[in-house]
């Protein structure tokens, strides 16, 4: 009886060394992505009252736990029934990248934000505001994850079903954890500043550092929301040259990062070309 024990308790042991290396060669094959991820999310991540900062992470934190649970099992299901749905899938993720990094741009320098004249608008739209920025990160999240997860899995297509299964959700549990808890760290910077501040007597080492801190954060988030940008439009360029036939090899003496780069764009603009017809046309049929 004890031997049969530890034969299991052994076989154990074994898969989950299996696992561990599995995992660890998925992570680096997906550690772009994770950057991308990262930059993306911190960026939606900020912006709020220091109040809302956690409780906003956190919405989007369960948010992409629960897109998780979803992709992983449907991944695999698909994987093993109806290959090509993973790559439609992809595509159309990479569409809605391309839209969002382009739309921001688009934005930016061609459409000014409305001022608002009372505190209630103000409330009101701040309330509205995060409930659309947390859909939007959850939504962003949900694509990248797709991406993470295809990656993970594409690493272990050799391996036993067993193996595929834990792998993959090993690389999910990390992908969230670790992106989400960078981004924690990145969104409380400047209280953590403020309290070293207020213990240090305004002298001294902790002084300096947690002046650094609460100086460095809206330089640090700013910096983020030009790379969250740039990532999204590099991830949909990856996507599309990646999983796309005719795109292949294009401009084979141009640095692919480069090329994903302007394909990115170039897709992006297109979609929002098609969304802003696609919007004056319902806008002129509703009149």
């Amino acid at each position: 009886m004890a031997s049969g024990i530890f034969a299991v308790l052994d076989d154990i042991a074994a898969l989950m060394d299996d696992v561990a290396v599995a995992a660890k060669v998925a992570t680096k094959k997906t550690a772009g992505i994770l950057g991308d991820d990262l930059a993306v999310n911190a960026e939606k991540a900020t912006g709020f009252l220091s109040s809302r900062e956690i409780p906003v992470l956190w919405a989007i934190t369960k948010g992409s736990f629960l897109n998780k649970l979803i992709i992983v099992p449907l991944a695999l299901l698909l994987n093993a029934f109806f290959p090509v749905a993973i790559i439609v899938i992809l595509v159309l993720g990479g569409a809605f990248l391309a839209y969002e990094g382009m739309e921001k741009i688009v934005e930016y320098f061609f459409h000014k934000k409305e001022t608002h004249e009372t505190a209630v608008e103000v409330i009101e739209d701040a309330a509205v505001a995060e409930k659309a920025k947390v859909k939007s990160a959850i939504t962003t999240d949900f694509i990248l994850s797709v991406e993470i997860v295809i990656i993970a899995l594409g690493s272990v297509l050799a391996e036993s079903l067993t193996i595929q299964i834990l792998t993959v959700s090993v690389v999910a549990i990390v992908a969230t954890v670790g992106v989400y808890g960078i981004v924690a760290l990145i969104v409380r910077m400047d209280d953590a500043g403020y309290r070293l501040i207020k213990h240090s007597g305004e002298k001294g080492f902790l002084f300096f550092f947690g002046t650094f801190l609460v100086k460095a954060l809206p330089i640090i988030i700013k910096g983020l929301s030009i790379v969250g940008t740039i990532a999204l439009i590099l991830v949909a360029g990856g996507i599309f040259v990646h999983n796309v036939g005719f795109l292949h090899g294009l401009f084979p003496s141009v640095p692919s990062i480069i090329t994903e780069f302007g394909v990115g764009i170039v897709a992006g603009l297109i979609v929002v070309a098609l969304v802003t017809v696609v919007k004056k046309i319902i806008s002129a049929v509703r009149k």
